[in-house]
């Protein structure tokens, strides 16, 4: 019976639609990947060689974190699928509730004077 162990399988469970399907999002997450990587190497390569104004700095990296935080949440976390409601209505509900609160509190620690 153990025999056969390190033999490799004849046959997959999976189909070829669904070998094509999980190779495709495998190449798709690693080309994701490697623009997420090359998104933080131009954010940290504009800063650090002072490439880009200092005025326009802080809104750069912001605007490339936007991209980053997008990019990761609809391939890594799969928001991208279908059948993920849950999973949104939890990332759109932790939004609504971290924004208030940040907000307040750099009121209150004296970030923003008003």
């Amino acid at each position: 019976m153990a025999d056969n162990l390190s033999q490799p399988f004849e046959k997959s469970a999976m189909t070829e639609e669904e070998k094509r399907k999980t190779n495709k999002e495998i190449r798709r997450q690693i080309i994701v990947f490697a623009l997420m990587i090359f998104l933080t190497i131009i954010a940290f390569l504009a800063v650090s060689a002072d490439i880009i104004p200092r005025t326009f700095a802080v809104p750069f990296i912001l605007i490339l974190a936007v991209i980053q935080l997008a990019l990761q949440l609809l391939f890594f976390m799969h928001l991208k699928d279908k059948d993920h409601g849950w999973a949104t209505a939890f990332m759109v509900s932790g939004i609504f509730v971290t924004m208030p609160t940040i907000a307040a509190l750099m009121l209150l620690l004296g970030v923003v004077k008003y």
